[in-house]
């Protein structure tokens, strides 16, 4: 999970043939740094590129939208990779708010914790004890958690349910701050949340800035939408990417690794599993035992996402819609998350309606209004999953011919998926310069 991406490169290693099957960031990226040796192919089973890289086209009222359903947003400080690619491929992106409200209906209550005054949207929280005992438990978590993780008290075997209800934490807390804010980000149901290693979760915060009130990252979307960037990043490999092409089985040997696919089999080098744990294990007609052991740990959960316009999901009260605002609405530990992305925020449109895409809460809106339906898998992570991932060299590289990135192996997010094709690009003998891609590299464009 920690493996450093700073080991020297093996120069050593011949210009190889090398199937990599997925085409969403991580296989992209792991493509492109491997195009600038060896002779690439991209098998994608999808008539697209980009897996969570989905923008939508959208017509309404005679204008035209570039609306994001799956990845929307990276930072400044957390995405070094990521945002190191954008600057080599000369990607325009610009700035934006990352807010996040609860709400929940039934109840009438609800805020958004951006400012002073979304944050008290619903007045009478202004003089709610029970709200000011809400905002105590959130600056002690803040206070507690980094103090745990500065002086190493976490331990590794500690799930976040386990550390909450050690230091006593408030339900209100639990279930109208922390566990949503934690199910939005993972696309995860508030049970799976608690479930999760507190150190994982923690350090995360940390590195995102989420347990300070001041100190925290600069966010930004992409120009135009998230798949603004496969263009130039499939470039080197794109007379050699292969759509609407489902790998159906893969054997390894000695002299190579033979893919089957509808178009009969195909004998490569070396293959790189860019698609989720679960599918990869699928593939594999030869899996050994390590390999079962390790990709059956890092399970993947599904999650139905509606484009709409239906504003009857966000807050009652304008002024507490937020980037993000997760629904809770009696919704028990285990159901999955209702979170929903108001787009006009996070993508700066300018737009008479107002563009939502809303995970996993269909029945709830309006049929009349909804733009588009889609479903995207997630990584769903444990401490099962913890111990996997620090298991990668086992099943990674050597005489097996195969290669495993995807962002499943660190965080889940675009950042882990560029950094794990790194780590498989480092194992081939290539690095991150992109000398091979689009000329002289640019300086990513920001927009004001």
């Amino acid at each position: 999970m920690t493996a450093s991406l700073s080991s020297p490169l093996d120069r050593a290693v011949p210009a190889q043939r090398i199937a990599v099957v997925g085409s969403g960031i991580s296989g992209m990226a792991a493509a492109w740094y491997l195009s600038a040796r060896h002779q690439v192919t991209l098998f994608e089973a999808a008539e697209r590129l980009g897996g969570h890289t989905a923008t939508v086209d959208v017509e309404l009222d005679a204008r035209r939208y570039a609306i994001d359903t799956g990845f929307i947003v990276f930072n400044d400080r957390t995405y070094p990779h990521f945002q190191r690619l954008l600057t080599q491929l000369g990607v325009a992106v610009q700035p934006t708010e990352m807010s996040f409200s609860v709400h929940e209906t039934q109840r009438d209550f609800e805020y958004n914790g951006h400012t002073l005054g979304s944050l008290f949207a619903q007045r009478r929280n202004l003089l709610s004890p029970r709200f000011h005992r809400l905002l105590a438990d959130i600056l002690r978590f803040n206070r507690q958690a980094s103090d745990d993780l500065r002086y190493e008290r976490l331990s590794a075997a500690f799930t976040l349910a386990e550390y909450l209800d050690t230091w006593g934490f408030g339900v209100d807390f639990q279930r109208r701050y922390l566990l949503p804010m934690g199910a939005a980000i993972w696309s995860a149901s508030l049970g799976d949340i608690r479930r999760m290693p507190a150190l994982f979760f923690v350090r995360f915060f940390h590195h995102h800035g989420l347990l300070s009130l001041r100190h925290r990252p600069q966010w930004y979307t992409l120009v135009g939408g998230s798949r603004a960037y496969i263009p130039d990043l499939t470039a080197p490999y794109a007379e050699r990417i292969r759509l609407a092409t489902p790998v159906r089985g893969i054997r390894r040997s000695a002299n190579g690794v033979v893919l089957t696919t509808s178009r009969g089999q195909e004998m490569f080098d070396q293959v790189v599993l860019a698609c989720h744990a679960d599918e990869a294990l699928r593939l594999l007609e030869d899996a050994s035992q390590a390999e079962r052991e390790v990709l059956g740990s890092l399970p993947y959960a599904g999650n139905e996402v509606v484009l709409h316009t239906d504003t009857r999901l966000l807050p009652r009260r304008r002024r507490a819609w937020a980037s993000w605002n997760y629904r809770l609405d009696g919704r028990g530990d285990d159901a999955r998350a209702s979170v929903t992305y108001n787009m006009n925020i996070l993508q700066r449109l300018e737009a008479p309606h107002t563009f939502c895409v809303t995970l996993n809460d269909a029945d709830a809106i309006d049929p009349c209004r909804v733009l588009g339906r889609f479903r995207y898998s997630h990584p769903q992570f444990s401490l099962a999953g913890q111990h996997a991932q620090a298991r990668h060299g086992e099943i990674s590289g050597g005489t097996q011919r195969t290669h495993y990135c995807g962002a499943y192996w660190r965080n889940g997010f675009h950042e882990d998926g560029v950094w794990s094709a790194l780590r498989v690009a480092h194992a081939l003998g290539c690095d991150e310069s992109g000398t091979h891609a689009v000329g002289t590299p640019a300086r990513a464009t920001v927009s004001a």
